[in-house]
């Protein structure tokens, strides 16, 4: 990649070091009666929240490692397929990381908002979105070129800041 190029990414990639740290808070409130019920899945709601944190903490440090490595004067191409092949392997189950109660009035320190689950089918596309975009950085990131990387992982970031905009508290 051409100096310039690069120089032209950067403001755009310190934007998105700001999406590498997706993964959620992990203080927890005084447990509830609500956290200690069990799902379907055979988790409780407070297990279960705190799963859904651990993976989105998991695709936050991937974030971070492609970020920190084109932000690099010479990227490190393998560290950045690495975490970008992380990226589409946790989130495959996203949609399934909310079920119904597992939102703030469980008692469990969460940054989900409730409207994750009443609007549940503008979410689960928003998570398909951020699906289909890690799918394609890890393509682009296993063909090596920084700057369609650059561009992929711009995509991706944009995928993560859709929904944490409208579905999480605050950051």
């Amino acid at each position: 990649m051409k100096p310039r190029k690069i120089q032209i990414m950067l403001p755009v990639l310190a934007g998105l070091t700001l999406l590498s740290g997706c993964g959620q808070n992990d203080e927890t409130a005084p447990v509830s009666e609500a956290a200690s019920v069990e799902l379907p899945n055979g988790m409780t709601v407070k297990e279960q929240i705190e799963a859904r944190q651990a993976q989105l903490k998991k695709i936050g440090k991937a974030f971070k490692t492609i970020s920190d490595q084109l932000k690099a004067g010479t990227p490190d191409l393998a560290e950045i397929q690495a975490a970008a092949a992380i990226v589409p392997k946790e989130s495959a189950d996203m949609a399934d990381w909310f079920p119904e109660g597992t939102g703030p009035d469980a008692g469990v320190k969460t940054e989900a908002l409730p409207i994750i689950w009443e609007s549940k089918a503008d979410f689960n596309d928003k998570v398909v979105a951020l699906q289909e975009a890690a799918a394609k950085l890890e393509t682009v990131a296993q063909g090596g070129d920084v700057t369609e990387i650059a561009s992929a992982f711009q995509t991706a970031g944009g995928t993560c800041k859709a929904c944490h905009d409208k579905y999480r508290l605050d950051d």
